[in-house]
């Protein structure tokens, strides 16, 4: 066995062990933990700045895209912000031993189905070190241990939040392999986490679309993930133009290096004020890139390519072109979406539900800026991800998305004839 094939043994095995423990620990128990956690957070907030600077001189060093550093860059705002998502996870309802459904047969056995955890989970991300606190949350609180593997371009963030959440939970008394955090940079380590079938539970990438696509390739082990965030706004022709534009402009430029920012404005050619909106954009700091109708609206516009289309820029950058109406726009999203998240900005309530009813994205919005796509402002608390899948979990994936199920069945002495 290689260096990295036994770190990951013991690293499996101690979570093993430390899930098995969860599987005992009541709702109590785990609330107090996270609330334990989220102090140590508020407390430890010093250590996790000065390591997150290590983290981003580097980063700036070595020519780190905006809106990667953006994603990595940490202030006393963020630190605080997520301390309050760990505590906001732990006043949400335990979803581990929920019954789902319950049935009495004729032969008189009762069956239900109820909420268990996954197991074990391992969480392979790079660039935002929140995602160690939002993991190690969400995990815990769905009973599920969880080993974490982060990018090393946030290796002493990751350290310092890890070592905060975990001097939080053994404060309330629960075992410190709960929260593991791989210790070594070693890209040996990832394959090995992919291979872990039968040690690891499921895997959940969170990171650009190179490492997820490697996860998808080579995981032996089930997959939690989306590639793409390549988001839609689509303008209708009744939409309200300072809605809109007030929509469109956030859904863009408020964080252009998440997931749930618009990469794509589809604008109804009927709609009464294309230029207005374009010129918002661009007065915003936005480089758009049209296509020849909206070129001629605004002459800082660039021109669009074939491939902007199925690009997710991260940053201040938008294509945008003309649409004949809702079939085109909805047909435009099917050829070149992610199926992560798509809007329609309409006052017309009839073609805003055929939008909702026939796009398919794990998040649907009408009226909404796409920006929203996020576990939090879903009330989930934190997530852990957005998933595009099709099976066990959509959208933004939180403490249901953490548990699976399983049947429990009662008798009084049956036997099957």
């Amino acid at each position: 066995m290689t260096g990295s094939n036994i770190l990951i043994t013991d690293l499996t095995a101690k979570a093993r062990t430390a899930a098995r423990h969860l599987a005992g620990v009541d709702d109590a128990a785990k609330t107090a933990a996270l609330t334990r956690a989220a102090q140590a957070l508020r407390d430890g907030m010093a250590d996790i700045l000065s390591a997150n600077a290590k983290d981003v001189d580097a980063a700036v060093a070595a020519g780190i895209s905006p809106a990667m550093l953006d994603r990595l860059k940490l202030d006393a705002a963020r630190v605080a912000s997520m301390a309050s998502a760990v505590e906001v996870v732990a006043t949400l309802a335990d979803p581990v031993g929920q019954i789902i459904d319950t049935r009495t047969r004729p032969n008189g056995l009762l069956m239900e189905r109820v909420r268990v955890p996954v197991g074990v989970l391992g969480i392979i991300y790079e660039s935002r070190p929140n995602v160690t606190a939002d993991a190690a949350a969400l995990g815990l609180r769905s009973g599920n241990a969880v080993i974490l593997r982060g990018g090393s371009e946030a290796v002493h963030s990751n350290r310092a939040i890890h070592a905060a959440m975990v001097q939080g939970i053994t404060q309330a008394g629960l075992p410190a392999d709960v929260i593991q955090l791989v210790p070594t940079q070693d890209r040996a380590m990832v394959g090995d986490m992919l291979r872990a079938q039968g040690a690891i539970d499921m895997i959940i990438p969170r990171g650009g679309k190179s490492l997820v696509a490697r996860v998808q390739d080579e995981a032996r082990v089930p997959v939690l993930a989306h590639l793409d965030g390549i988001c839609h706004s689509y303008v209708h022709k009744d939409a309200d133009p300072d809605m809109a534009q007030a929509i469109v402009v956030n859904a863009k430029m408020r964080r252009t290096g998440i997931c749930g920012a618009t990469e794509t404005v589809l604008i109804d050619q009927d709609y009464p004020a294309p230029a207005a909106l374009i010129t918002a954009l661009i007065d915003a700091g936005c480089e758009v890139r049209a296509d020849d109708v909206l070129m001629e609206l605004d002459a800082r516009t660039v021109p669009a390519d074939a491939q902007d289309w199925d690009t997710e820029y991260l940053d201040s950058v938008i294509s945008a072109c003309v649409v004949s109406g809702l079939d085109e726009a909805m047909a435009h999203i099917a050829r070149h979406g992610s199926h992560h998240t798509d809007a329609i900005i309409t006052q017309d309530a009839a073609v805003a539900a055929r939008f909702l009813a026939e796009v398919d994205s794990a998040i649907v919005m009408h009226n909404a800026s796409t920006q929203f796509a996020d576990g939090g402002e879903f009330g989930l608390g934190a997530e852990i991800g957005i998933a595009t899948g099709r099976l066990h979990a959509r959208g933004p994936v939180a403490l249901e998305g953490l548990t699976t199920y399983k049947w429990i069945v009662r008798g009084q002495g049956q036997t099957r004839p």
